[in-house]
């Protein structure tokens, strides 16, 4: 027999906690899932900037547990387990779980993203031993040795600039001509002394036998230097070449957008009456903490009043 919900929220990062906080606080039983950690990929942020309230950051592994304490506090329950199947019979959504079912009228998709591998020779045999994708939990062990972060965008050079506090060097190597993170990153990490930047260069592989000895670099496609290779020394690899979304859940039902994530409307509403998406799982999504957060409160104020009219587009 289904346990029986108002709302359940699917996927625990910031987005999914916060839609989990605002919709126990609008009085719906309310249940959160999810078959990670509680907190996602933040939880290995040294330092989120921009997000009201904190002025000088805040870490990732210090906010999410805030927002899960404060979602529990209101009355949200908590269940992690696999996720095996979401489907729907009639007017109410069925969430099927490696620790039972779940039922609810109106279900938000917060499941997030995950991050891109690099796909290289020496990647998945080096995982753990020197390929990364936390400076914060790896940093601290690589005091005084090179590294190498490979990306351009904002969590690229968010990292770097935590690697940079431990490393001897951080080489940041990216595809592009220019980086696209935003400009606050562009400028600490062009002014920290020990960060260098290899543009318009990809890694082929990662050389090592039982750790990370080095990586294999060479010109990227369109770049202008050449198709020759060489070697860079580094004792670990961090990758952060952009993420995945996780809807795989709803492929079957839905039509994904190009980049594979989930259309919604304004009020974060997708096709399917009932089913909301919120967060970088979402089409159109900014990246940004902040913004997650934005999506989990609208996705729960639209289902409460779904809940309470049943209104819902077409």
């Amino acid at each position: 027999m289904n346990s029986k919900f108002d709302v359940i929220v699917v996927g625990g990062g910031i987005a999914g906690l916060t839609a989990g906080l605002v919709s126990a606080r609008l009085g719906r039983r309310t249940l959160i899932h999810t078959s990670e950690l509680l907190g996602g990929h933040l939880l290995s942020i040294e330092t989120i900037e921009g997000y009201p309230g904190h002025p000088d950051g805040i870490a990732g592994y210090e906010l999410c547990p805030l927002a899960q304490g404060q979602a529990a506090d209101a009355g949200a329950e908590f269940a992690m387990s696999r996720v095996e199947a979401l489907t729907c019979d009639g007017d109410e959504w069925q969430l099927a779980t490696g620790s039972g079912d779940y039922a609810a009228r109106a279900v938000i998709v917060a499941t997030g993203t995950e991050l891109r591998e690099l796909g290289v020779p020496g990647e998945a045999l080096l995982r753990g031993k020197g390929v990364s994708h936390c400076a914060s939990c790896d940093a601290p062990l690589l005091g005084g040795k090179p590294v190498v972060a490979v990306g351009g965008g904002d969590s690229a050079l968010q990292e770097a600039l935590t690697l940079a506090d431990h490393a001897s060097k951080v080489t940041v190597v990216h595809r592009g001509e220019e980086l696209t993170a935003q400009e606050s990153f562009r400028r600490r990490a062009a002014a920290h002394p020990r960060i260098e930047f290899v543009a318009s260069t990809e890694v082929v592989e990662i050389i090592g036998e039982d750790a990370v000895d080095g990586v294999r670099v060479r010109e990227a496609p369109g770049g202008s230097g050449g198709d020759g290779t060489r070697d860079l020394e580094t004792s670990a690899v961090f990758v952060y070449i952009g993420l995945r979304p996780n809807a795989a859940l709803l492929a079957d039902r839905l039509s994904l957008d190009s980049t594979g994530r989930i259309p919604v409307d304004t009020q974060m509403r997708t096709g399917l009456r009932g089913l909301f998406g919120a967060g970088t799982v979402r089409s159109g999504a900014a990246g940004r903490a902040v913004a997650a957060a934005g999506d989990g409160t609208l996705a729960a104020i639209a289902a409460d009043r779904f809940l309470a009219d049943g209104d819902w587009p077409g």
